[in-house]
């Protein structure tokens, strides 16, 4: 298992929907100012399951990379139907480590806010005595 593309596509989410609309109003400003069908595109693909599976047709015709190898080499039978399907399948299985990588993320984050608050208050009552 190849999970290149699975990180790739996880920090581009990360980037687009969780950094960018923070760093200020200028990405925010573009986002308001785009036709109405990319504006509900950029609405509809928050979900990282949904940006997943695009992103990741879009990096497999970028790189040729799989996330499973095995889909390299689809059966004869299929003939000229044996690429986009195998793309398509690999989409989806990288779409769901994307997935899961922002779930994760987004649940290991939790906590960690919360020891470091905690932290943060420990710290402000001992100088205070």
């Amino acid at each position: 298992m190849n999970i290149s593309l699975a990180l790739i596509g996880l920090s581009l989410h990360i980037l687009i929907w969780e950094k960018l609309p923070d760093w200020g109003n200028w990405f925010n400003w573009i986002v308001e100012h785009l036709p109405r069908p990319f504006r509900y595109l950029y609405d509809s693909w928050s979900c990282p399951y949904c940006f997943g599976f695009w992103v990741a047709l879009l990096l497999h015709a970028l790189t040729s990379t799989y996330t499973l190898e095995s889909l390299q080499h689809m059966p004869n039978y299929l003939g000229v139907m044996s690429q986009p399907v195998a793309w398509v399948l690999d989409s989806l299985a990288t779409a769901l480590l994307i997935m899961v990588g922002s779930l994760g993320l987004k649940a290991l984050a939790v906590p960690a806010i919360k020891g470091h608050e905690m932290t943060q208050a420990f710290r402000s009552v001992r100088k205070e005595k």
